[in-house]
């Protein structure tokens, strides 16, 4: 849903850039790489192609002692892969092995194999795929599960179905679907534009109306256009956090940049799938430890829903925390205080 919201940002830095901009851009590129070396004895960093669900698929892993718990990553989007924010979350792997996973119709894998079957069920399937391959790679019993925004979505229907897999649940901007029952987010948009006096935005808006499964791709794409350049947090870590992630990757080329946001483009078609979901549903027994650590002032997911739910889930363990100072891409923007959270609140409860 973020796909056009994102691709219209990098458009100007990707298409035509100024040569003095490419010069920034590799000087940036060139220390972010030297941030990224890992050269620890118990360390772990490789990347490749994996086969995965029919197809080859691209999965990332780093960490400086492979005796520390091992994370895998649900990325969000859809088709919004992690591996830009790698020099973000550099710290991360001094306590964690993290793996991230480029979805089909993600990234590096949308890049070597192009476009796939792109649905819900099988992306699921993939997951349980890399979640096998993860843990005879590293040789450990199970992962702690981590899924940030769409990538939320997959994460509780995992962790319900399979706690034999995964050590703790932690969701991050996570959505929380509940058959179309709330509309907080719409209504919270439209109060924006009105205060904001941006009348053709709010007519639009309106004429959208609040039930996202009535909602054709394109009142898709301008919601979440609406939704990020009505805020001003979230407009602003969308250039600050995102763009400059993608923009000085150093694991990106330009053309691999280019790729990055057809993939989300492509991947837009499995966004409506979730919409149906209803998490209650679905089911509020969970048998591993579920935290939650969201955006303060998260406008796409808000804190409120999530919390809600959280509050009416059974688990061994459960715990909210909100994220200071950050709307949507929370971990990313705040990556410090993500990892206090994961030290303190997640560890202890995986070290029993």
């Amino acid at each position: 849903m973020l796909a056009t919201v994102l691709t219209a940002s990098a458009a100007t830095f990707v298409a035509a850039p100024a040569v003095g901009l490419l010069g920034y851009r590799q000087l940036k590129r060139t220390a972010n790489a030297r941030k990224l070396r890992i050269s620890s004895p118990n360390g772990i960093d490789q990347a490749g192609l994996v086969r995965i669900g029919g197809i080859d698929q691209w999965i990332s892993v780093r960490g400086e002692n492979l005796d520390n718990p091992v994370i895998l990553e649900i990325h969000g989007g859809p088709g919004a892969a992690n591996r830009i924010f790698t020099p973000r979350t550099r710290t991360w792997e001094q306590h964690f092995t993290i793996v991230r996973w480029d979805m089909r119709g993600a990234d590096k894998t949308f890049s070597c194999t192009g476009p796939a079957e792109m649905t819900l069920a099988q992306l699921q399937r993939d997951a349980l795929e890399v979640t096998e391959y993860v843990r005879t790679l590293l040789g450990v019993d199970k992962v702690v599960l981590v899924a940030n925004s769409f990538g939320t979505v997959l994460g509780l229907r995992l962790a319900r179905s399979h706690p034999e897999l995964y050590s703790a649940y932690v969701g991050t901007d996570q959505n929380i679907n509940g058959g179309g029952r709330d509309d907080s987010a719409y209504r919270a948009l439209l109060a924006r534009l009105r205060a904001a006096g941006k009348r053709k935005e709010l007519a639009t808006a309106t004429a959208m109306g609040s039930d996202p499964k009535a909602w054709s791709p394109q009142q898709w794409t301008e919601y979440a256009k609406l939704v990020v350049t009505s805020d001003p947090l979230t407009y602003d870590t969308m250039k600050t956090v995102v763009i400059r992630s993608l923009w000085f990757s150093p694991l990106h080329t330009l053309r691999g940049l280019r790729t990055y946001l057809k993939g989300m483009t492509f991947s837009e078609r499995v966004a409506p799938q979730a919409v149906a979901i209803d998490e209650w549903a679905e089911g509020t027994d969970f048998r591993l430890p579920l935290f939650i650590f969201q955006g303060e002032h998260d406008v796409l997911t808000p804190p409120e829903p999530a919390e809600r739910f959280l509050y009416e889930v059974t688990a061994p363990v459960k715990e909210f925390a909100l994220i200071e100072g950050a709307s949507h891409f929370a971990s990313f923007r705040r990556p410090e205080r993500f990892l206090e959270l994961l030290l303190t609140k997640v560890r202890p409860v995986i070290a029993r």
